[in-house]
């Protein structure tokens, strides 16, 4: 068993099919099969099951796919140090952020932070902030950044906070909202959970949600063509969208607010390209705020 069958069973694992594991690998179908077929002769053991559906991995199979994870990490970890070793700031850098921040802030961050370091490689994930902190605390990426407050005991430094916003295309009043239809659009849990808090504390009443939308553009969209009201983080909102905004207060006067955060362990650090990177987006982020002041 070698880095190949490793990074086969890890494909499969995210696929859940073989003929899609077999084109993100480049090699064809049968040649996937057989490779397969060979590792449960070398392990006695029957490792996937196939179903209408696709695949599942039997019980020695989740076993050895959880092995195959340790090691490609270990290589890669491997792969990464001895490129640090050269003293120059090169390698591969990890990233894991949530799928807001890469719309709305990461291409710019990366742009100018390759600009700088050009001999640096980026391997990026994108999701909600609950499945990259979960990929994190499995060694999947050297830096994460995600919204709303994640639990994380080792380094962790607040990029920003912005207001949660009442959106609409015309001007409207609080207690008219639970009247008016709302757009809804898929969210962390976080976030949800704490929009939802918000709301009981104010009324007594459940919203009139109209539309349940995947995402925050798709949901300003409906809101811009005058569809509905809805609460959006001011990081989705667009000054030249000329909307009717009003920022949310808690009943106690104080802001409703979104957090974004850097999250990596301290380790990581001995790697040029991950501190490099901590130290562009700590200083992107305090000129932005001093621009602010």
């Amino acid at each position: 068993m070698d880095n190949k069958d490793w990074l086969m069973l890890r494909t499969i694992s995210e696929e859940k099919n073989i003929t899609k594991a077999a084109e993100r690998l480049y090699i064809s179908q049968p040649a996937l099969s057989y490779r397969l077929k060979n590792l449960e002769k070398e392990f006695g053991a029957k490792i996937v099951l196939r179903n209408t559906t696709g695949v599942v991995f039997t019980h020695q199979g989740e076993y050895l796919l959880n092995y195959a994870l340790k090691m490609l990490t270990q290589l890669t970890s491997a792969k990464e140090h001895i490129q640090n070793m050269e003293n120059k700031i090169q390698g591969t850098l990890r990233i894991g952020t949530s799928a807001i921040f890469a719309h709305y802030e990461l291409p710019e961050i990366l742009k100018g932070f390759l600009e700088s370091y050009p001999d640096v490689d980026i391997s990026l994930k994108t999701g909600l902030s609950s499945r990259i902190n979960k990929m994190l605390q499995k060694d999947e990426f050297a830096v994460a950044i995600l919204r709303g407050d994640p639990f994380w005991p080792e380094e962790k430094h607040m990029l920003q906070e912005e207001h949660i916003c009442l959106t609409s295309r015309n001007v409207i009043k609080f207690h008219d909202l639970p009247h008016l239809p709302r757009i809804n659009y898929g969210t962390d849990s976080s976030l949800r959970e704490m929009l939802e808090n918000w709301w009981l504390e104010i009324f007594p009443c459940p919203p009139n949600i109209t539309m349940e939308v995947d995402s925050m553009d798709t949901c300003r969209q409906m809101v811009l063509h005058g569809l509905g009201w809805a609460i959006l983080p001011f990081i989705g909102l667009k000054k030249h969208d000329s909307l009717y905004t009003q920022e949310l207060h808690w009943r106690d006067g104080t802001p409703v607010l979104r957090r974004t955060w850097m999250l990596y362990r301290n380790s990581s650090l001995e790697l040029s390209a991950v501190h490099a990177f901590v130290n562009y987006i700590k200083t992107y982020y305090d000129r932005k705020k001093s621009a602010q002041l």
